[in-house]
Parts: C-alpha cells; sequence; structure tokens
C-alpha cells in the first residue's frame, strides 16, 4: 500500500507543478507602464494539491431492509470511505445529494461522528440523531480520533461509515435505484448509483 501511495503522491505533484508552470508562464508584464501582475505560487501550490489530492475512496456500500408501507425497502444506507492519500480533508463540509429521478434532496453533517466500539453498525446509538435531512459518521480505524474530535479524516489508513436515513418518498425496494454524490469542500466529487437488490436478507450491500 505504501508504494502505492508514493507513487500516487508523485504523479500529484507532478501535475501540480505542470499546472503552476502553465499558470506563471501567464503572469502579464506591461512592461510600457512598469505594472506587474503578481502571482502567489504558495496559494496556487495548495490550491492545486488540494483540488487533485483531495480523492475520497468508496470502501463498502451497505443497507438495510425495514418494513414500510407492508413493503420491504431500504432506508439506512452506510458508505465506508478512507482519503486516498494521508492529508487533511475536514468532513464537516461535505455535503451529499440523492437524486432518484424524480427529485433530488441534499444531506448536511449532523455534527455527529462517534466510534463503532462494539456495536452493530446499523443498531448503532448514532442513528438516534440521524434523519432524512442530515448524515453523521460511524469510524471504523481512526488511530489519532481525528475524526471524532476534530472532523477530520487525515491519514490513508483512516476509515470511516458515512451513515443517512433515505427521506420516505426515497426509500429503495428492489431494484429501485438511487444516485448519490459526496461533494467535499475541495477535491473530487463522487458519484455511486445503488440498486437495491432482493430483500433475501435484513443487511445487503451493493453491487
Amino acid at each position: 500500500m505504501s508504494g502505492i501511495t508514493t507513487g500516487l503522491t508523485a504523479i500529484i505533484l507532478l501535475v501540480s507543478f505542470l499546472l503552476i508552470g502553465i499558470t506563471t508562464a501567464s503572469v502579464i508584464s506591461e512592461s510600457d507602464s512598469g505594472l506587474t501582475e503578481n502571482t502567489n505560487l504558495d496559494d496556487i501550490t495548495n490550491e492545486v494539491i488540494d483540488e487533485i489530492s483531495t480523492y475520497i475512496q468508496i470502501r463498502d456500500q451497505i443497507g438495510k431492509f425495514y418494513e414500510i408501507d407492508g413493503v420491504k425497502k431500504i432506508q439506512k444506507i452506510a458508505i465506508l470511505i478512507s482519503p486516498l492519500v494521508s492529508q487533511d480533508i475536514n468532513v464537516s463540509q461535505l455535503t451529499i445529494q440523492l437524486n432518484n429521478g424524480e427529485s433530488v434532496h441534499m444531506l448536511t453533517y449532523s455534527l455527529y461522528s462517534e466510534s463503532l466500539d462494539q456495536s452493530s453498525i446499523f443498531e448503532h446509538n448514532i442513528w438516534n440523531y440521524i434523519r432524512g435531512e442530515n448524515f453523521g459518521f460511524i469510524s471504523i480505524c481512526d488511530l489519532d480520533d481525528s475524526l471524532v474530535n476534530y472532523d477530520l479524516i487525515n491519514d490513508y489508513s483512516d476509515n470511516a461509515y458515512v451513515v443517512f436515513r433515505l427521506p420516505l418518498d426515497m426509500a429503495l425496494a428492489k431494484h429501485d435505484k438511487i444516485i448519490i454524490t459526496l461533494f467535499p469542500s475541495t477535491g473530487i466529487t463522487r458519484t455511486l448509483e445503488l440498486e437495491a437488490p432482493l430483500p433475501i436478507k435484513s443487511v445487503v450491500t451493493f453491487d
């Protein structure tokens, strides 16, 4: 894993330096008037690296069926995420969009992040605070407790489930689909399309 991370970091830095070179080359000098447009290379470097390297990996996608109006539907969803490389990602600035083709809902951070400990994911106490308009985090691996204490995932070994309830009008019966988009404050947006499988078991894994 360390070799992969090193290689990815090298690629990210290479692309960053290329973009910086292009930006620097575009600085305008007005020789006649003596005016020069100065570019703050430190700011550009930080912005470019943040945009390229802030990448959330999706490691698992699970849901749980419940009886809703006589039909088994998935309402609780948990998505396991981790950062691609070791860097600070402030999850308090994350937003989630739900789109089932009929309506669009936006979810915001509930300010609740808790460790899994000995709990079951879908029976964890955090669900008492998760409604149809927000989401929280259940930390699986976080050596410095940065997620629970500071709303940060900051190491590629950090793993946490983003947990949320689908609004009732979006709960998934078998073969229903929903598009879930994760919008970090900076970096690359992640989009998932989930389809509910047959409700043979209560807890299911999305393909």
